[in-house]
């Protein structure tokens, strides 16, 4: 059994599809959800699902990594999955999960990743640098803000008239099909090593 946490910060869609991609596996389940945000739309989610929901705050994870590592391994957790989840991990984190925590993010990598790119801030790049693709990469986390080991990258057409709300949502959508899939292929190949 592959156990998954998904670390959310937002309104948890990518959440919601992971966990109904999941919901039938004998091999795998998602078994805790953490937020840094008790407002966010991923609260409701884990509480419709009833999954264990943990709420973090940023001094949590940066000055008690090692206690945060301690809890996530007595739950036995297998794999972390960012889906939209805004702090940065730290290096403890990264070194006690090697390929085992997986990111999305809104562009085609290396093309717009770094600090503080994320959602709008992408999609403005692109449309302002005048791009005619963008797209989504899955990626394994290293110590680097969106540089680790690509797992899976799809792309969009950007239309001349495209805006930030409907790149968005072609962006959205990729990452609703693609996300499970590239989460799938990451699990199937640890089970193989089991």
């Amino acid at each position: 059994m592959i156990n998954i946490a998904i670390f959310a910060s937002g309104k948890g869609t990518n959440a919601e599809r992971l966990i109904n991609y999941f919901s039938g596996s004998t091999q795998v389940k998602i078994k805790l959800i953490i937020t840094n945000n008790e407002n966010a739309g991923i609260v409701s989610i884990a509480n419709n699902y009833k999954k264990n929901l943990q709420i973090i705050s940023k001094a949590t994870l940066t000055n008690y990594a090692e206690q945060f590592i301690d809890f996530l391994k007595t739950e036995k957790v297998d794999v972390i999955v960012l889906a939209g989840f805004l702090l940065k991990i730290p290096e403890e984190l990264v070194h006690a999960f090697p390929n085992r925590i997986i990111n999305i993010h809104p562009s085609l990598l290396p093309k717009h990743g770094g600090k503080g790119m994320y959602g709008k801030f992408v999609h403005e790049a692109v449309i302002e640098n005048k791009e005619t693709q963008s797209g989504i990469t899955i990626h394994f986390v290293n110590e680097e803000y969106d540089k680790g080991e690509i797992i899976l990258q799809e792309k969009c057409i950007v239309n001349d008239s495209e805006t930030i709300e409907s790149l968005a949502k072609k962006i959205q959508e990729l990452e609703h099909h693609f996300l499970p899939l590239a989460v799938d292929k990451v699990v199937k190949s640890l089970l193989q090593e089991h």
